[in-house]
């Protein structure tokens, strides 16, 4: 697995007040918060398998966020790409193999989906070169509708929140990359917003 980060950071000074709600059941010493507001950015490049794949991410994620300074807050994890998914559960290779056949269950590769059919989708009227370049660009085109339709239905992202400037997800929880469409270099977004 390759990966490449690429870095972006701001902040702004904020003071607030926060009471606990009467429903809250974990309290701090003080109602007062003092914290300087903060964001950060970073993307994960990932280089994928053949088919579909799974990735454990969580170790990339939880560095990023140890690198932010964040210490309350949420990080977002976005993929940048139709056919890549990203997901929280638990990585264990038998349960990637249902996972995998579950949803190639679910939409098989070898139907007759109407985004296949390459020779009718059509271009847009401002496409650079017209017609003839449009027709070369769909023979380039992957055969992957079970793919998006998958991708659909993990969906793209994920929020995570973040106090004490750890993320505060279940002990078998992980955020995994899965991969609908390999093999493939693939961005994943990371934006943490919160204090220090």
């Amino acid at each position: 697995m390759m990966m490449k980060v690429v870095t972006m950071m701001a902040t702004l000074s904020l003071t607030s007040a926060f009471s606990s709600p009467s429903f809250t059941t974990r309290t701090r010493s003080s109602t007062s918060l003092q914290m300087e507001f903060m964001t950060h950015y970073e993307e994960i490049e990932l280089a994928t398998d053949h088919g579909m794949s799974v990735f454990d991410i969580t170790p990339e994620i939880e560095a990023i966020v140890s690198k932010s300074g964040c210490k309350e807050g949420t990080v977002t994890v976005l993929s940048k790409h139709s056919t890549l998914s990203i997901s929280i559960n638990e990585m264990e290779g038998r349960l990637c193999d249902d996972i995998r056949q579950y949803f190639l269950t679910l939409a098989p590769p070898n139907k007759p989906y109407l985004h296949n059919d390459l020779d009718y989708r059509v271009g847009p009227e401002d496409w650079a070169g017209g017609d003839e370049a449009w027709r070369d660009f769909r023979r380039t085109q992957p055969v992957n509708t079970h793919s998006h339709l998958i991708a659909m239905m993990l969906g793209t992202s994920e929020c995570i929140p973040i106090s004490e400037g750890v993320m505060k997800k279940g002990k078998y929880q992980s955020i995994l990359a899965v991969d609908v469409d390999g093999p493939k270099t693939r961005g994943i977004a990371v934006q943490i917003t919160g204090g220090k």
